[in-house]
């Protein structure tokens, strides 16, 4: 049942994990038995949302055969931060259900990519002019922060810290693309609002875990999913406005 499944299931966010049979360092040991701690609602229903956000992108991309108001640039961002995130799929199996999840991360990522690049009509209605974000901003600080500050100078610790820096800036080329355009279309709109309400499930999540799980500190994750999720502050205060008032949803330039 669903229980079951929570109780299996694993923070597809988490660190790097190593398989139970395999010798490891006593901090590496804390971390294995933090990540793999029993799954709360709020986790799993934040990946559920995660998962919506990215449905529902697809959904429009199909249906419409249009990428307007849809930022490329934010797409390649959270390519790179699933890549660098999931490196311990080649020598880690947690649970089906973690690994099927960060498949679905990486494949669904690559296909939007793939759409916006490749295919022959909704390629044409990319942007380019307006979605103009210097990633370069937001790459080399994040790897930069990730090689001074994190739990292990190793290159899969590393990589990973760097991919939960760059996670909390990634809708910025996004954002920056709404209040270019004004006029957000709904699917759009609401593929933003899930993207941050999944983080702020997360912010719960470890909120429930401080209180539940003795010894449980993840001051990387924490800070990183706290300013993620003042990124969306400004974004969520218009959305559940012209929700409110039945409009259509328009960001300030």
């Amino acid at each position: 049942g669903l229980v079951d499944t929570l109780a299996r299931a694993r923070d597809v966010s988490a660190r790097p994990g190593r398989r139970v049979d395999q010798p490891r360092s006593g901090l590496a040991s804390r971390r294995l038995r933090s990540d793999t701690a029993a799954m709360n609602i709020f986790r799993f229903f934040g990946d559920m949302t995660h998962l919506c956000s990215i449905l529902v992108l697809l959904l429009k991309i199909n249906a419409t055969k249009s990428c307007a108001g849809v930022s490329l640039k934010t797409q390649e961002l959270y390519l790179l931060v699933f890549v660098t995130r999931y490196l311990d799929l080649f020598y880690s199996f947690i649970s089906l259900y973690n690994t099927c999840m960060k498949l679905i991360f990486i494949g669904s990522s690559g296909c939007i990519i793939w759409y916006m690049r490749k295919h022959r009509v909704v390629s044409q209605t990319y942007d380019a002019e307006q979605d103009t974000f210097r990633v370069v901003f937001l790459v080399a600080p994040s790897m930069l922060l990730a090689m001074l500050i994190n739990h292990e100078f190793s290159f899969t610790e590393v990589l990973w810290t760097f991919s939960i820096y760059l996670e909390a800036v990634a809708i910025l080329p996004q954002l920056v693309l709404l209040q270019r355009t004004k006029n957000v279309d709904t699917l759009t709109g609401n593929y933003v609002f899930l993207l941050g309400g999944y983080r702020a499930l997360y912010l719960l999540n470890w909120i429930y875990r401080f209180l539940t799980e003795p010894g449980y500190r993840q001051w990387i994750v924490w800070v990183s999913g706290v300013v993620q999720t003042a990124v969306y502050c400004d974004f969520f205060y218009y959305y559940l406005k012209s929700w409110h008032k039945n409009e259509k949803l328009q960001l300030p330039s």
